[in-house]
């Protein structure tokens, strides 16, 4: 994988990533093409197939990957959630995997920074016949509360209604944004967070945060994995319910 031109592509792009959430050589919207140009319509599995042979195959994409993809899944269905949070769209292929497997009558809201990775996964979940199931939210939770005011407002995120949150987005913003639901309350007894790259490329004061809180207001298990398409970098995906314990009563943030 470290020798494929598409991920040393990857690495050049790291910094306009960071800015926009694109690499920045169209390899996005390119796989939106790819996606109804070979995939089965309204076939959600083929789609998720055809994604993961273009990350093979084509052009290296850092979604959770066919491997992570499994912890995931696992985690959606013993959860059996009816209201679904998650944060870092990208091109939407996590939403696909969830939504694969969510019960029929959930619903998956998304948070995107980047509204051309947006209208990527919209496009891609429309061909995969699943957009009416997932509602994407172009913000942050840390936009001075626009985000946070929409899925309150628009979408009655109300407390104790949040079921199950991914956390799949800027790393240093797990922790903050955990912090930004548990003060909303949405969360209540049994919720589950998923977090992925907390060990590749890292999210180290959540894991400690994870750590310090486990058996008190969480419940964590740490799943051992691999960065996503290829076999040599390690990764944990933190598996953690909540137990209940009201926001107020929240120990003080990192």
């Amino acid at each position: 994988m470290f020798l494929r031109w598409s991920y040393v592509r990857f690495l050049f792009g790291l910094r306009h990533m960071g800015a926009t959430w694109q690499v920045g050589d169209g390899r996005e919207q390119a796989l939106a093409d790819y996606v109804c140009a070979h995939a089965r319509r309204n076939d959600i599995d083929d789609v998720i197939r055809v994604i993961d042979e273009f990350c093979y195959a084509k052009s290296y994409l850092i979604n959770i990957g066919d491997e992570k993809g499994q912890i995931l899944d696992r985690a959606v269905v013993a959860a059996r959630p009816s209201r679904l949070l998650e944060l870092g769209t990208y091109c939407g292929y996590s939403a696909l995997r969830i939504a694969r497997v969510m019960p029929t009558e959930a619903v998956l809201y998304t948070v995107e920074f980047n509204s051309a990775n947006a209208a990527v996964a919209q496009q891609i979940w429309d061909h995969a016949g699943i957009g009416e199931r997932i509602v994407v939210i172009v913000g942050t939770l840390g936009d001075h509360g626009r985000t946070l005011s929409t899925l309150r407002e628009e979408h009655k995120f109300a407390p104790g209604t949040l079921d199950f949150v991914f956390l799949d987005h800027e790393k240093d913003e797990y922790l903050p944004d955990l912090h930004r639901i548990l003060d909303e309350e949405w969360l209540h007894s049994g919720s589950i967070v998923l977090a992925d790259n907390v060990k590749y490329p890292g999210a180290p004061e959540y894991r400690a945060f994870m750590r310090s809180q486990q058996g008190a207001d969480w419940q964590t298990r740490e799943h051992r994995s691999h960065a996503e398409y290829q076999k040599l970098i390690r990764d944990v995906v933190l598996e953690s319910t909540y137990r209940g314990r009201p926001a107020a009563s929240v120990s003080p943030r990192y």
